[in-house]
Order: C-alpha cells, then sequence, then structure tokens
C-alpha cells in the first residue's frame, strides 16, 4: 500500500512520518486490496487536524478528525478508517451459507437493504461554471448542486464544507 503524507501549515517531522506510516499498516489488516492512503495532516492555531483517505477496490474511505494533538488527531482518524473497512467487509462478505435443493453450497447475495431510497428527483443538468454552479447553489438553499462543467464538460458536484466553505467533485480520467 502507498502511502502519502502532506502537511500544511506543519513540518512533517520524520517522527511523525514514522507514526502515520506504522498507523496505516494498521489498515492492511482488514484488507489486502488497499491500494493508496493519503494523509493530509494540517495546523490552524490550536486545531490540529489529520485527513486520511484510502482507496479500497474502487471505494474511497474518508475519516477527518481535529483534537490539540495531531498524534491523538491521527489515531482518531485511522480508528474511524478501521471502522468503515468493518462495515464495508460484512456488507460485502456474509458468513452465512446456505444449501439448496441439491445440496450444493450457495454464497447469499449481500443485503443491501440499507439502502432505502425515500425520494426520487430528475432535473436538467445546466451547462455553467462553477462560480455560477455556487451561486445558484446559494439562490436554492441547498447544501449540494449538480451540474455541467462548461470548461471541462463534465457533471461536477459542488457542496458545502462542515468549514462553511464550498468543495468541488470532479471526475478524475
Amino acid at each position: 500500500m502507498e502511502v502519502m503524507i502532506t502537511g500544511k501549515q506543519l513540518d512533517v517531522t520524520p517522527a511523525l512520518k514514522e507514526y502515520v506510516e506504522t498507523r496505516a499498516k494498521k489498515i492492511e489488516k482488514y484488507t489486502t486490496n488497499a491500494t493508496k492512503a493519503i494523509f493530509t495532516l494540517k495546523v490552524e492555531k490550536y486545531r490540529h487536524l489529520a485527513e486520511v483517505l484510502v482507496k479500497v477496490n474502487g471505494f474511497i474511505l474518508q475519516s477527518e478528525q481535529e483534537t490539540d494533538e495531531m498524534y491523538v488527531s491521527v489515531d482518531k482518524a485511522i480508528s474511524k478508517i478501521e471502522r468503515q473497512l468493518k462495515k464495508h467487509k460484512e456488507k460485502l462478505h456474509n458468513h452465512r451459507v446456505q444449501h439448496n435443493v441439491t445440496g450444493q453450497k450457495t454464497m447469499p447475495m449481500p443485503s443491501w437493504a440499507d439502502v432505502n431510497i425515500k425520494k426520487r428527483k430528475t432535473f436538467p443538468i445546466e451547462a455553467m461554471t462553477v462560480e455560477e454552479a455556487a451561486l445558484q447553489m446559494e439562490l436554492l438553499g441547498t447544501d449540494f448542486f449538480l451540474f455541467e462543467n462548461r470548461e471541462s464538460k463534465q457533471v461536477n458536484l459542488l457542496y458545502k464544507r462542515k468549514d462553511g466553505g464550498l468543495g468541488l467533485i470532479e471526475r478524475s480520467a
């Protein structure tokens, strides 16, 4: 598994880098398919933030934790990723084996009963710039907005972040 560590307003010391890499190895005990772990460590005044992105089987698991000490933030972020991996693994691998009429073992399909769509909505996707999409999202009073980016000609998702800023999700090539 490839581990990338980035520091913002923070110099990543060798001790911190080694600590993060040893904690990242704990992820491998839950899955051998983890290809990349990206750690972004930030310091803002007295806040120490640790963001972790882990790519597993085409899925992306994300965790962001904030405390007053960087090592504790890393620990909490890794613990949250571990919980997400356990939950993901349980959904994919149901250990109950069923037998059919002929006596052969059949593996049950994963239960997706947790997915409960309450409402389905359709609307046309308009081509616009990111600034126009932000204005439209503000006018609608929503936390997210789906639009076609006029520059890249791809569908993007603009959303409000917990810190009050905006985030943009783009499809990778």
